[in-house]
């Protein structure tokens, strides 16, 4: 099947960025930086345990549509803020505004990423990002984390004025990769954002299965990590 494909479309947050680790050690900054313990927020992983949760929640609405961006930004700090009975809309704001200039100058990603993208680049596939992140800040993340050269084409949900799963943020990209759906496969750890949005979109799906979760949307081809992309491609 494979022998057909021209184009790889990567998610980038959970995918090949390593969110989980990067929001947390942000956090962490912030957390001392605006000393959030004498406010009332008891303990460090106590926070990012709730703010965790809301960020997944409000994530969730935001691709069903539900949510504005801006909303979604500083509403994961107020939610969590909440759950310590701190109703401090201005501290809300600036953890939010903070964390979004701190976030891209982290630089953790998944193990065999580098590796994957230069095997990939060599056998000539041409690669590009489809992330429902927002513009400036996945940008950043690319720039500092040395990915950026990888990739022909970077296609947000804020420059498409789309959000995965829709079939428009897909056909956005399709037009300026110059390609179309048989040629292309969508590569991504959300099945309901990256699977479910390849499957609309009529191409093959890579489900990258790094936290070996139930999978509930069949995908072409699934892998436990990077590295078994290189029995795919």
């Amino acid at each position: 099947m494979a022998i057909n494909y021209k184009h790889l479309f990567f998610d980038l947050d959970h995918t090949l960025w390593d969110f989980e680790t990067n929001s947390k050690e942000t956090l962490q900054d912030l957390y001392l930086l605006h000393k959030l313990k004498e406010r009332g927020v008891t303990s460090f992983e106590e926070f990012f345990e709730k703010y965790t949760i809301h960020n997944n929640k409000l994530w969730q609405r935001y691709t069903l549509g539900y949510v504005k961006q801006e909303e979604l930004k500083w509403k994961r700090m107020w939610l969590a803020l909440l759950d310590f009975k701190i109703a401090d809309e201005v501290l809300a704001k600036q953890l939010s505004s903070n964390f979004l200039e701190h976030l891209p100058t982290k630089t953790a990603v998944f193990p065999y990423t580098f590796e994957i993208l230069d095997y990939l680049t060599a056998k000539g596939y041409q690669l590009h990002l489809i992330t429902n992140g927002f513009e400036k800040v996945q940008h950043a993340k690319l720039e500092r984390s040395g990915l950026k050269h990888y990739f022909k084409n970077v296609i947000t949900s804020e420059g498409s004025n789309s959000v995965k799963p829709s079939k428009d943020i897909f056909d956005y990209a399709f037009k300026l990769a110059k390609t179309n759906a048989a040629e292309s496969v969508m590569i991504g750890d959300n099945q309901d954002a990256d699977i479910q949005g390849g499957i609309n979109a009529g191409m093959h799906t890579v489900f990258v299965n790094h936290i070996d979760a139930e999978q509930h949307i069949e995908s072409t081809y699934v892998v436990v990590d990077l590295m078994g992309l290189e029995v795919i491609f």
